[in-house]
């Protein structure tokens, strides 16, 4: 873009971000192309900015300024600018300075930072915006530090820079505030950079799901097609706000839709947004692919603020649908806008100020606590289909997004929304895959600390993502996903009727404080089916109840105030079966007796005052579902999906207790962090013998490697955090092994180190407690006659440890989900059963100990069988160094360690691999900045 060629064009600077009022903006490096673009801006901004900028009166650019400002290095001068409508709104740039403050280049490590913005955009959160993206281009460049001179006047341009949250200086000296600031992140920057990030994409939800305005755009003459439905949708359910029916096939002369169905007023129809005299908010784009980009545009010059694209024929469609729909993300964010969909069923708002239904759902729900998120029509339609049947119109949501292929809008957003709406209690998602997985544990982290969030995920299978979502791909299993869920709190279900199910309960019934569950009905048998899914789910189910067949509603009411007034019981599961009556009992009235026994059941729940999550289980009774939904208690046609249900509820309540005391991650005072990095950037710079390997051209960095350390190097990086590998000696034949065994000394193993015989004793690669040289030269010698040559089998030995359990510790980098930790028993357990553990990089002390003890083999570790327990504790500390290691050098990119044996007393690392590569981007930890997909 009119650079020189040693300075490319930094694309990966480029970025689209959310800003504080909910709208968004691009954010790239200036080029030399942009001089007329710069020319235009700065007439546009007031002369008391251009004075707080340059510190007199400053009333245009001279041909030597421009070219100044948009001519840069990308190294030493780098200017960025925020742009809206292929139009700047406001600048920063940064010039590398010395100690005496003259331009300068690398080593020198200081820049000054300068920022123009807009006076129509001050306040938008445009220059915090800014600051973050230059300071991360600062510190890809080499520097650490910037300075910048403000006028005491300025106390935005001040305030910019003070609540940034870096370390910082300030002075004052003829005249002027001078601010230095250190660019590495603090708890504190990443603190302020999450609180902005949240409260941006919470307010651009906001701006979908409240609009004042609302223009169908494709809306037909006659009845039929999706525009006029949705219209027809909007007015009949109510919508607070105005609505238009825009279509270019109306007449010239056309004001208002000639829809009677709709009823009065008549609806005012246009044939273009621009053609509409007032601010539209929202616009529901129906009308086919090809015809798009025009309404994109034309929503985009009237000052659009959100739209929902019905289209389809996108990425769902292949190839060159997937660019049709990166084009329409392109235009749309080019004029501030955010788009749901493409392919998408549209949004709800059930607010009574709102009523917003601006959907194909031909009804709008009743209003509730429920948030409800869905990436499919089919499956929202379902959905909202269901909780209105369950829920009896006493039930209802709050909100409903159905994405489509969520090109830009996704589940995340409406978690920054969910967290704080007073209107939501719980958030329901229907998932087929996740963009940014690490983004979303920790939103969902944070939100299921205040309420809770239920995701069911479609798609599991590696490759079945549906088409139509271009995110980017993980290479961990759905197992390790679900783990990592869990570890934020997150309940994960697996279909979408237990979504229901699990959503039921949690919006209408108190959390339990334990996992005692009191069983009670008149059915023995359904009694006993009750018992044994909640000994199934791990809960504590007391004795069943049986009131038998012949019980009254009063017998209910009684038995179940007994058993929510009783301190041994944290739930309780109502079973009931119909009444069975002899031959000369009259015809009962069944719709009655259901009303009857929810009845009872609601005047025991009142009145005890009891804080206790209350289930029912029924099969056909008429009445009894929509008599108890009127205070809130769920109703299952089956035990299991009862106790089910309740199950997560006891695990996300445990959970919540917990978070409400998180771990920490604990200082070691023999970490030698920086001698590590040291370590790494010589092997970085060259193999892991030290040969130096130069890179392709200068800024490109090294060399990413391909394959592990070797031994040596291993070792010393690990002995750099404390984890100590038993070291091993090659054997190439008897008589090296023996004269290893001396050195180490006996007993010894003596084991192959070939890929294939690799911690396979069960293939005679391993022999143990080898005593003296006979045994290890006999050993050595039915090795060569049996498995193959020595030069194959590469075989070594290796002092012998104290017996244990052999365990397997893991920490990996994937693409997506950032770093994680993993753990499980070697061999047969984790390799053939799944049973691995997963956690999230960094791991505090309680996700150490809780990683342990989640693997089904755990027993194992713990005296099973009156064996002796083993060392967690040491196996705990084993864990939490290497979270140390990978959290703190994002270049290992893989550790394995196999086997680890845990003795009684300690552990022993028998084998180690260590994989380096370049530091990748910081997954969810740079400058904001929306996913490009």
């Amino acid at each position: 873009m009119g650079t020189t060629p040693e300075h490319a064009y930094p694309a990966h600077w480029e970025a689209d971000v959310v800003l504080r009022d909910g709208g968004t903006a691009q954010i790239r490096p200036i080029t030399p192309d942009d001089a007329q673009r710069l020319v235009s801006y700065y007439e546009q901004v007031s002369d008391e900015s251009k004075y707080y900028r340059f510190f007199a009166p400053y009333p245009r650019l001279s041909d030597r300024d421009v070219h100044r400002f948009t001519h840069h290095d990308y190294v030493d001068r780098v200017g960025l600018a925020a742009i809206v409508g292929g139009e700047f709104i406001a600048t920063v740039r940064y010039d590398r300075i010395d100690a005496d403050g003259r331009p300068a280049s690398s080593p020198a490590d200081e820049a000054e930072v300068a920022f123009l913005v807009q006076d129509a955009h001050q306040g938008r959160g445009v220059a915090s915006a800014l600051l973050e993206h230059i300071a991360a281009v600062a510190r890809e460049r080499g520097i650490r530090r910037f300075a910048a001179e403000v006028l005491p006047a300025n106390s935005k341009m001040i305030k910019v820079f003070t609540d940034a949250g870096y370390t910082q200086q300030r002075s004052f000296e003829d005249g002027v505030v001078r601010l230095e600031f250190d660019l590495e992140p603090t708890d504190r920057s990443l603190a302020v950079q999450r609180g902005r990030e949240q409260r941006a994409e919470a307010r651009s939800v906001k701006r979908l799901l409240a609009p004042r305005s609302v223009a169908v755009i494709g809306t037909s003459r006659s009845p039929g097609g999706v525009g006029r439905q949705v219209l027809r949708n909007l007015v009949e359910g109510g919508f607070t706000g105005r609505v238009y029916a825009v279509n270019h096939a109306f007449p010239d002369d056309a004001s208002t839709l000639d829809a009677p169905e709709l009823g009065e007023p008549a609806v005012p129809a246009r044939r273009f947004v621009h053609e509409i005299d007032e601010p539209v908010d929202l616009a529901v784009v129906a009308v086919p692919a090809q015809a798009v980009p025009a309404v994109v545009a034309d929503c985009g010059e009237h000052g659009v603020q959100g739209l929902v694209v019905l289209a389809s024929g996108y990425a769902e469609s292949g190839p060159g649908g997937r660019e049709r729909q990166r084009e329409l993300v392109r235009q749309a964010r080019s004029f501030g806008m955010r788009i749901i969909g493409p392919n998408a069923f549209g949004l709800l708002n059930t607010a009574p100020d709102v009523r917003l239904n601006a959907s194909l759902s031909p009804e709008l729900p009743v209003p509730g606590r429920l948030g409800l998120f869905t990436q499919s029509g089919a499956i929202g339609i379902a959905l909202l289909s269901g909780l209105q049947r369950r829920g009896a119109g006493r039930i209802g949501l709050s909100s409903f997004v159905s994405a489509g292929n969520r090109a830009d809008v996704s589940g995340n957003d409406f978690l920054q929304y969910w967290h704080d709406d007073p209107d939501t209690d719980v958030v329901l998602m229907y998932l087929e895959s996740i963009g940014n997985p690490r983004k979303f544990t920790r939103l969902a982290r944070r939100t299921a600390a205040v309420k809770p969030v239920v995701v069911v995920k479609g798609a599991r299978h590696t490759g079945s993502a549906p088409t139509g979502h271009t995110v980017p791909t993980t290479r961990i299993p759905d197992a390790t996903v679900s783990a990592l869920l869990r570890q934020a709190g997150v309940i994960r279900v697996g279909t979408v009727t237990e979504l229901a199910d699990a959503g039921l309960l949690l919006a209408g019934q108190p959390l339990p404080v334990g996992p005692r569950v009191a069983v009670l009905g008149n059915s023995e048998s359904l009694g006993l089916l009750t018992y044994d899914a909640a000994l199934t789910e791990r809960l504590r189910p007391l004795r069943p109840r049986d009131l038998t067949t012949a019980a009254t509603p009063d017998d209910y009411r009684d038995a179940l105030a007994a058993a929510l007034a009783d301190d041994l019981c944290d739930a309780v599961v109502v079973n009931a079966i119909p009444w069975v009556g002899d031959d000369t009992s009259p015809e009962p009235d069944r719709a009655a007796e259901g009303r009857a026994l929810a009845a009872a059941v609601l005047e025991a729940v009142e009145t005890s005052g009891a804080a206790k999550p209350v289930t029912v289980v029924h099969l056909e009774i008429e009445g009894l579902t929509e008599a108890l939904a009127a205070g809130g208690i769920p109703v299952y046609p089956a035990a299991e999906r009862a106790v089910r249900a309740l199950a997560e509820a006891v695990r996300y309540a445990q959970w919540r207790r917990q978070a409400a005391e998180p771990g920490r991650v604990p200082e070691y005072e023999d970490i030698q962090e920086a001698a590590a990095g040291s370590d790494i950037d010589a092997l970085l710079g060259g193999d892991a013998n030290g040969d130096t390997r130069a890179a392709d051209e200068p800024g490109s960095g090294p060399v990413p490697r391909t394959s592990p350390l070797d031994a040596d190097a291993t070792a010393r990086l690990l002995a750099r955090y404390g984890i100590a590998v038993r070291p091993t000696l090659p054997a190439p034949d008897p008589d090296e092994a023996a004269r290893a065994a001396e050195l180490l000394g006996y007993p010894v193993a003596l084991k192959t180190t070939a890929p294939h015989l690799r911690h396979r004793a069960d293939l005679g690669g391993v022999r143990l407690d080898l005593t003296n040289e006979s045994e290890l030269r006999r050993a050595h010698q039915e090795f060569t006659d049996h498995l193959g040559k020595a030069d194959e089998l590469r075989p070594v030995v290796q002092a012998m440890a104290p017996r244990g359990v052999d365990t397997v510790v893991r920490a990996a980098i994937d693409p997506a989900a950032g770093a994680v930790l993993s753990f499980g028993l070697a061999g047969a357990p984790s390799e053939l059963l799944g049973d691995t553990a997963h956690r999230l990089v960094p791991v505090t002390d309680r996700d150490a100990a809780e990683l342990i003890r989640s693997i089904r083999t755990a027993p194992l570790l713990f005296g099973w069988r009156g064996s002796q327990p083993v060392d967690t504790d040491a196996l705990e500390e084993l864990l939490l160094r290497v979270s140390r290691l990978v959290d703190d050098h994002p270049e290992v990119v893989h550790v394995e360690l196999e086997p680890v044996v845990v003795a009684p007393q300690g552990l022993t690392v028998l084998g180690a691999s260590v994989r380096l590569a370049p530091s990748p981007a910081p997954a969810d930890l740079g400058p904001r900045r929306l996913p490009e997909y």
